[in-house]
């Protein structure tokens, strides 16, 4: 080889894009837009101020019941035991088992200064009501839990669409580099994934890079989190120089080999995690009077107490997105409630309430609330009518759920769109899933409209062709 080729090919590989970052940090090179060219997770600029930097979304799996939790219905309780003039049975899943309209069988009142109906399945959340902003006029595509789930997710109700995590980080890259930008965990008393797995947190289309890290609920979080024995850390490092020069000549001869370039990033981030993610992971630096806020001592919500308060070490981090799954598969081990609506949801509630109510608290007393938006809801609602059975449940409901947001910039108290009288659809100031992902984005200071992804000739988003921005809940 020349001299000039070998300063050509020093020059590349690991060791240019740990000196991007470098010099992006110092402001040394122009524009965040050239840096991201060399790094892909590299922090760029918002469209407009952020006003939440974070995002931990709380996704209740199964879809949980509006009228049982935070759309109270006055008539329903009046109407209990009618039937539903004009119900179309083909609006939930079993069709066969249609039942009369159904009060809900939890007790409700007004909390906070906003006067919100809360039920009592959440005896701790409701302390935190005024932070709150509720979208009671959700509706989606469809009354199936993959699709809906996608739906929810990705925009979609198809698979193979990027999920709003991933979307965030393609947009804004990642504050922190000794972590991913956009992390996942999943229910962890074995009732496995939700449907449609690991699509759920994928990238789609988009690089690889961007899809979400899932983290183990048993054992080691990550495989390999710990270094290999016998291997020290300038070996190490020449192991991935050796392979980013391997990979470099690789992409010469094929430009466009974008998941070569991610699989090179997913090891140069797992080398900075070995250092970084074992502190992050680990609640037993936490006090013991902030593990007992989150319910570490309590048996029956100790799991999601553990992923709640790791989720606020995660945003501490830098990590962009966290989405934690509440539920599992299907039906009793998820929040849906086909039968025994009470057992099912003032279970899944018990698990939830205190670990969530205890993020909220936490971030605001850290002074991070303001920027860390939580998000609460999941993937459809359920019918006023009633799942026929030995024990009443009721099934799914595409046209009427209800989500609520806190911190990152949004309006506490507020209380956005309403149902019929029932809870049956939403009928004022009706919120998309579109304007729900127009919102998230919104208040992370991205333009929906202008977050695309060019593939195959057209310009990808994730609100497609729709969504509006839900103005009334942003402060």
């Amino acid at each position: 080889m020349s001299r000039r080729e070998v300063l050509r090919r020093a020059g590349n590989g690991a060791g240019l894009l740990g000196l991007a970052t470098v010099l992006s940090d110092a402001g040394l090179i122009g524009g965040l837009a050239r840096a991201a060219a060399l790094d892909p997770m590299a922090p760029r600029p918002a469209h407009a101020r952020p006003r939440a930097r974070n995002v931990i979304w709380m996704f209740m799996n199964g879809g949980p019941s509006h009228v049982d939790t935070w759309d109270y219905k006055p008539e329903l309780q009046r109407s209990h035991g009618k039937e539903l003039a004009g119900f179309d049975k083909r609006t939930g899943f079993f069709t066969d088992s249609v039942g009369p309209l159904m009060r809900s069988p939890f007790a409700w009142a007004r909390q906070g200064q906003s006067g919100t109906w809360v039920s009592d399945l959440f005896p701790h959340l409701s302390r935190h009501v005024d932070r709150m902003a509720f979208l009671h006029s959700c509706h989606t595509e469809s009354n199936n839990h993959s699709p809906a789930l996608f739906m929810i997710n990705t925009g979609s109700t198809r698979m193979g669409f990027p999920c709003v995590g991933s979307w965030v980080t393609y947009g804004l890259g990642c504050e922190g580099r000794n972590l991913p930008s956009f992390m996942v965990m999943s229910d962890p008393l074995d009732r496995g994934l939700p449907k449609g797995h690991a699509s759920n947190w994928g990238a789609g289309f988009l690089p690889g890079v961007y899809q979400g890290t899932w983290l183990r609920p048993k054992g080691e979080p990550i495989d390999n989190l710990r270094p290999p024995s016998g291997v020290d850390e300038a070996g190490r490092r020449a192991q991935l120089d050796l392979l980013a020069e391997l990979g470099r000549e690789h992409r010469e001869a094929s430009p466009v080999a974008d998941e070569l370039a991610a699989r090179m990033e997913s090891f140069e981030l797992a080398h900075r995690m070995q250092s970084a993610a074992p502190e992050a992971f680990d609640l037993g630096r936490e006090p013991e009077d902030v593990r007992r806020l989150y319910g570490l001592d309590q048996p029956h919500c100790r799991h999601v107490a553990g992923q709640c308060l790791m989720a606020r070490r995660l945003v501490e981090r830098g990590v962009r997105f966290v989405q934690i799954y509440s539920g599992g598969m299907e039906n009793q081990r998820s929040w849906d409630g086909h039968e025994d609506i009470v057992g099912n949801h003032r279970g899944f509630a018990r698990e939830t309430d205190q670990p969530v109510a205890a993020l909220i608290e936490d971030l605001a007393r850290r002074g991070m609330l303001d920027e860390t938006l939580v998000v609460w809801g999941g993937e459809f609602g359920r019918l006023p009518v009633s799942q026929k059975g030995s024990n009443p449940g009721r099934d799914h409901n595409p046209h009427a759920f209800t989500y609520w947001l806190a911190g990152g910039g949004v309006r506490g108290g507020v209380h956005h769109g309403a149902t019929d009288e029932l809870g049956h659809k939403a009928v004022q100031d009706k919120v998309s899933v579109n304007d729900l992902h127009a919102t998230l984005l919104h208040l992370l200071g991205l333009d929906h409209e202008r977050l695309v992804f060019r593939l195959n000739g057209r310009d990808f988003r994730l609100t497609d062709v729709a969504g509006d921005v839900v103005k009334a809940v942003v402060g």
